[in-house]
């Protein structure tokens, strides 16, 4: 009964393993075996299995000179291990490899050898049955190739804890360790690598690109983590397309055309030749070119894509590659292979028909399907595509080297490495327990595994912990999540110009270990795009925005369609592409361009400007013709004119005029500290004493003039201290207000920024409106006082302060002042300053022309009418003129007093001033005639008022006989009126020689 359990259990392993016939693997027998899974093929055959019979295995098709290499490389490692004094002595490894023709379902057919050999070995029957045939357990697993395919197998593997070691697989997913126990790779896993993708692409700055996946556990994680690692460095992706090796025709002419639309010029691709190769012939048909292939390591240097007949389109590509390695005497042992040499190695006999092209005899297939071989020469796949042409017998004779294949490309080793490090992987975790000292060992209570009954299991812990040095002198030791870090090779396809065959020039490399943003190195001076051009190509959805602009949102575009706007005035962007404008620092605003930042204009009333040199022209015109009215006054002093206008305040209103000018400069030039506190308060003090000095000589002689009878108590309340103790104390008001402003909110210099962005103002800050209101509302309350006295005074005589005059100019005085309000307030930076300065100057201009230009020109060019007996003349024909108007006014009060009693015609005072009825029109005063007669004779002047005329005598001798003429005329004065305003029309003609 136990003999025939144990012959069913082996009838059922043999069944197992049946399609796989001798032919069908590598295989070696040894103390220790490892599985071994590579693709000799590329694919299978498609075969409708309609089930009206038992379903056959598919054929393998397309044979893959590279898988082969790689399956070597296992060997040479093994056999290379095996004839090792210090690695595994006395031990033997053997092996078991298997092709998977690229696909999950081959794959997974050799995976169950392996575990139905573990189960066996498991039920220990070498005691019931003399099994002389038996292989060793599996104990670990090399491969597989592709990601998705790794992840079935994975799946088996790790329901049993068989280590599997993988050489390039590199989907991250495999690297969830709750879901993949037992799986180990040699190769980096793709999120460093779509990482890289993303920073060459935000190296050359593109933002717009497709990308392209197969559809499996390879190509979809790998650009999913290349779109979050594109997202976060604002790159769009225009389209993401799916595709297979085994997509129908019209689910390819669906991708190829989205590519052909798309305005994206780089195309990523996460994806393996044979699933690729479909697309890139369609493309190729339709000769879409002007793209930039952005490949991942799986096709990166795939012979069945990196063909010279496929360059025009695909001849821009950039690709990651593996870090290639050194396996000392590889080179020679693969051209040792040879199918009646290599009697472990099942595969020899195909490879050999593949590459010579011809079939042997003693084969399984009389006349096998002729195929022919895609060469290359880098590390790609290389493939055979079966045709119906007969194929020659071989002699056995051929030689390995005449014939160029991928098989022999030893240009670059790194899939090929990959594979040989695993298995010295394995063989050193082999070796730690081998030599493990018990107590030290990795298992419960220190104990060791036995070399000669290890299992599976235990070599995937010694695996997890396993640290030694390669052949290259690199420490190797897997991380927590069963991987290798490495690092990555840039590559760019060249045209070989010898045999215009596709080479692979490193361009540059990408640190995995290096600080994030150094990691990627590119020389760019080694790039060829689409074989000849060194200009970077453009691969953007807008174009670039250049400096001065930045980039502007399009409503229902991704991000990276963008408008370029230009930076506002104030703002600037030194950058292409920039996101956002930069604000200029306060004291500085953008150029023209808004590329840069230069300081803001300074602007204030300048000397130096032509407004400011016209202003200081002015002013000093105005200080010369004020200097020179006051050495004409000085000169003068003693001529009846300048008496008369009351010589002692006429200098100090000169000396005030002369301030008020002066006061002008201080508003022109930068301001300064000390020139703001000065230039209101000299100003305002200026203006001040100026009008105080005219208010009082006006409001003298009115009061004078308007006096009944003039007593000593006027002319000693009215003499020259107390006009001055009134200047002073208008002045000292203004004084005050301006102490009170300085103390309390002193004005200062204001770099004014915000009424126009791109110049700063420097004017002063008056720090209080309110104080600088009270300073000039003062002036204008004693400037309006003042123009009502001389309104008031405007009919004296021509020779009291010009009354006319003075009027006049405080009219013209609030004509500027009342202008410069709304001026004031509606100006700003330096023509505040101006409009002042213009208001003072027209101020003091309009009093100084209308007070004493009219004197100066009597004095200078009018001599004759700057005498004593003009003056008088003036004066006393003022007086009589009143007296004349009051005495008419009595005589018609008179009249109409009689006409109402009895109806008579009342006479006429008597007196000498005779009275003649008339109805002619006034007309003015006149004015002394004869001079010299009238100073022998006397005056007379005839005074005409609406209800008459009225002839007045007035005489005057010389100067030595003034008290004579006083007593003569005061005699007929008496004689021709009996009222008392004789005595003070004698007092006001007498008035300007006091």
């Amino acid at each position: 009964m136990t003999s025939y359990s144990c012959c069913l259990i082996l009838l059922l392993f043999t069944w197992n393993t049946a399609a796989y016939g001798p032919n069908q693997r590598a295989q070696r027998k040894g103390d220790i075996i490892l599985g071994g899974l590579f693709p000799i093929h590329f694919g299978v055959a498609a075969k409708d299995q309609d089930l009206k019979s038992r379903p056959e295995s598919v054929e393998c098709i397309r044979y893959n000179f590279r898988g082969f290499r790689w399956l070597q490389a296992m060997i040479f490692a093994i056999e290379e291990i095996n004839s090792s004094p210090t690695l595994l002595p006395n031990m033997t490894l053997g092996y078991r490899i298997f092709d998977t023709c690229n696909t999950v379902s081959k794959a997974l057919e050799a995976t169950l050898s392996f575990v139905a050999q573990n189960k066996i070995d498991s039920l220990n029957l070498d005691e019931f049955c003399n099994c002389s045939e038996h292989i060793p357990s599996t104990i670990a697993v090399v491969g597989a190739t592709g990601s998705g395919i790794s992840t079935a197998v994975a799946n088996l593997l790790g329901l049993f804890y068989i280590p599997q070691v993988s050489y390039a697989s590199s989907s991250r997913l495999l690297s969830n360790k709750n879901q993949f126990k037992s799986f180990l790779r040699t190769i980096p896993n793709d999120e460093h690598q779509a990482t890289a993708m993303a920073d060459i692409i935000e190296y050359f700055r593109w933002n717009w690109v497709g990308t392209i996946a197969a559809d499996d556990d390879y190509g979809r994680p790998g650009i999913e983590k290349f779109r979050e690692e594109a997202e976060e460095r604002d790159i769009c992706i225009d389209f993401s397309e799916l595709i297979s090796q085994y997509s129908d025709e019209e689910e390819i002419q669906q991708v190829v055309e989205v590519i052909q639309n798309s305005t994206a010029r780089v195309i990523v691709v996460f994806s393996s030749g044979p699933d690729l190769e479909p697309l890139i012939k369609e493309i190729v048909r339709r000769n879409i070119t002007g793209k930039i292939w952005l490949a991942s390591e799986a096709w990166a240097s795939s012979s069945l894509i990196a063909m010279p007949e496929f360059f025009r389109v695909i001849g821009s590509t950039i690709g990651f590659a593996l870090k290639a390695g050194q396996i000392p005497g590889f080179r020679e042992f693969l051209q040792k292979v040879h199918p009646k040499k290599s009697t472990n190695n099942g595969f020899a006999k195909e490879f050999w028909e593949e590459t010579f092209n011809c079939y042997l005899p003693d084969g399984s297939k009389t006349s096998p399907a002729s195929t022919s071989f895609h060469k290359g020469h880098e590390e790609g796949l290389g493939a055979g595509n079966g045709t119906s042409a007969f194929r020659p017998p071989c002699t056995g004779d051929e030689n390995i080297t005449s014939v160029e294949t991928p098989y022999l490309d030893y240009t670059h080793l790194r899939i090929s490495y990959n594979v040989y490090l695993a298995v010295y992987s394995i063989a050193h975790a082999l070796q730690d327990i081998y030599t493990c000292t018990p107590g030290k060992g990795l298992f419960t209570n220190g104990s060791c595994a036995d070399i000669k009954k290890v299992e599976a299991w235990q070599v995937l812990k010694h695996l997890r912990h396993l640290n030694f040095t390669n052949n290259m002198g690199e420490q190797v030791d897997f991380d927590e999540f069963g991987d290798l870090v490495g690092n990555y090779s840039i590559i760019n396809w060249h045209l070989s110009p010898e045999d215009g065959s596709v080479v692979f020039e490193e361009v540059g490399h990408y640190n995995v270990y290096a600080k994030k943003g150094e990691r990627l190195f590119i020389n760019e001076n080694k790039i060829l795009w689409g074989g000849f051009s060194k200009e970077v190509p453009f691969s953007n959805c807008s174009r670039d925005c250049l400096p001065g602009t930045r980039k502007g949102i399009i409503e229902g575009e991704p991000t990276c369609c963008f408008e370029c706007v230009d930076c506002p005035d104030g703002e600037y962007s030194d950058e292409t592409d920039a996101s956002a404008c930069d604000k200029c620092p306060e004291d500085y605003w953008s150029n023209e361009n808004h590329t840069s930042c230069i300081p803001k204009q300074i602007e204030f009333l300048a000397w130096t400007e032509p407004f400011g040199i016209a202003l200081t022209l002015f002013a000093v015109l105005g200080i010369f013709l004020t200097s020179f009215v006051l050495g004409v006054f000085t000169k003068f002093r003693n001529t009846p004119i300048v008496k008369a206008t009351n010589r002692e305040l006429s200098y100090l209103l000169l000396f005030s005029l002369l301030c008020c000018f002066s006061s002008s400069l201080f508003f022109i030039g930068e301001p300064q500290n000390w020139t703001c506190r000065l230039r209101q308060p000299a100003f305002g003090i200026s203006f001040v004493l100026c009008i105080s000095c005219i208010l009082v000589k006006t409001n003298r002689v009115l009061l004078v003039f308007e006096a009944k009878i003039p007593t000593s108590l006027h002319r000693k309340w009215w003499g020259l201290n107390l006009q001055f103790l009134l200047v002073f104390l208008c002045t000292f008001v203004q004084i005050v207000i301006c102490v009170i402003w300085l103390y309390t909110a002193p004005p200062s210099s204001y770099r004014n920024h915000e009424l126009e962005d791109e110049i700063i103002f420097i004017t002063c800050h008056e720090g209080s409106l309110m104080a600088l209101g009270f300073l000039i509302g003062y002036t204008c309350l004693l400037a309006a006082i003042c123009f009502f006295f001389a309104f008031k005074s405007r009919k004296l005589p021509e020779n009291f302060n010009e009354a006319k005059f003075i009027t006049f100019s405080m009219l013209i005085f609030f004509i500027v002042w009342i202008s410069f309000i709304p001026a004031y307030a509606s100006t700003y930076g330096k023509f505040v300053s101006a409009v002042e300065v213009i208001a003072i100057l027209a101020a003091s201009f309009g009093l100084l022309a209308c007070i004493f230009f009219n004197k100066v020109y009597i004095i200078l060019f009018k001599p004759s009418r700057n005498t004593i007996e003009e003056v008088r003349c003036s004066t006393a024909a003022h007086a009589f003129k009143v007296a004349a108007r009051a005495t008419l006014r009595r005589s018609n009060v008179s009249r109409k007093r009689s006409n109402s009693l009895g109806g008579s015609t009342g006479s006429t005072p008597s007196s000498s001033i005779s009275s003649k009825s008339n109805h002619e029109d006034p007309f003015p005063l006149p004015a002394c005639a004869e001079r010299q007669r009238q100073q022998q004779r006397g005056c007379k002047q005839k005074v005409s008022f609406g209800s008459g005329t009225v002839t007045l005598s007035l005489s005057f001798e010389e100067p030595q006989k003034n008290a004579m003429a006083n007593r003569n005329a005061k005699r007929r004065n008496s004689l021709e009126a009996q009222n008392s305003d004789d005595s003070l029309m004698r007092h006001r003609a007498l008035l300007p020689l006091q």
